[in-house]
């Protein structure tokens, strides 16, 4: 692929044919009448470094990294900012200068969806429950110390847990308060009673995957539940959430909000996170889920 005149960027990931990125970009291109375009590209692993390392030959000028890529994009970048650092992965890439700068979004979209959803709802800080220790759970322990929660991190695989919390313990520590810590599933019912943030960061209760059995009657009431999927809208941890009184914080806006960086960058407008283009996104996964 030639360069072209107007500004390229995409989605890089494998087998995320699901991905709701480039109805999202296209939606903030049409409605500021921006020239330029955003794709989903499938690179499966072996050709990764390669495409990356050629960005601007496939007619891009950045783009946006996910699974299974966001580590290997870690590596291969020329420049990071300061959340990659920290968090360890790279979600958005853009060239600068002829060389290529990668940063991590997540942490922010993450933030700003909740301050959105549910205002307020770091103000008590106290106990933030992780589930899962994959990379999108780095971005969210990130996220959460930077707030000033004590955050322990549960997972079925405890050694994975560890690791993630090593991590972190390997880095400087620019948050307020302690270092992370780690606790295997099994925990959890006992540590339920003391949170008052509780986040679902693996895929269980997703679109074909297996439901996440949690009992949150043990859950205070004052307690803000989130669940980083977004199909369906509402995962079953949500629902029960919402059943129970607690506010809630979807996947879906923190897609929205974690774009608004990178859109930035590789067009050089700052777009808004808007009613309607929740509503798109809303009425294309009903669509899809319904075709399903």
């Amino acid at each position: 692929m030639s360069p072209r005149a107007e500004p390229r960027a995409c989605v890089m990931g494998h087998g995320v044919a699901y991905s709701r990125s480039p109805l999202m970009h296209g939606h903030w291109l049409r409605t500021l009448q921006l020239d330029g375009g955003y794709d989903l590209v499938d690179v499966a692993p072996e050709a990764f470094e390669d495409f990356l390392r050629h960005l601007a030959r496939h007619g891009y000028v950045g783009g946006n990294v996910t699974r299974p890529h966001k580590d290997a994009a870690f590596r291969l970048v020329d420049d990071r900012d300061g959340a990659v650092e920290a968090i360890g992965a790279v979600n958005t890439v853009w060239l600068e200068d002829g060389r290529l700068a990668g940063g991590n979004t997540d942490a922010e979209g993450f933030l700003a969806n909740l301050d959105q959803q549910a205002p307020g709802w770091d103000v008590a800080g106290g106990l933030a429950i992780v589930l899962g220790a994959g990379g999108a759970a780095r971005a969210v322990v990130y996220a959460l110390l930077e707030r000033g929660f004590d955050v322990g991190v549960v997972n079925r695989t405890v050694a994975r847990g560890d690791d993630l919390v090593r991590h972190f313990r390997a880095r400087p520590r620019s948050w307020p308060r302690s270092w992370p810590r780690s606790w295997a599933f099994e925990e959890l019912p006992r540590l339920l009673p003391d949170a008052r943030f509780l986040v679902n960061t693996t895929s269980l209760g997703a679109k074909g995957q297996p439901p996440l059995d949690i009992n949150l009657q043990r859950v205070r009431p004052e307690a803000v539940v989130c669940d980083i999927n977004y199909v369906p809208l509402e995962t079953g941890l949500l629902r029960a959430a919402r059943h129970l009184g607690h506010r809630t914080a979807d996947g879906l806006g923190m897609l929205m909000h974690q774009g608004v960086p990178g859109f930035a960058r590789w067009f050089g407008v700052r777009p808004a996170v808007t009613p309607g283009l929740r509503q798109l996104l809303e009425s294309d996964i009903r669509a899809r889920e319904g075709a399903g």
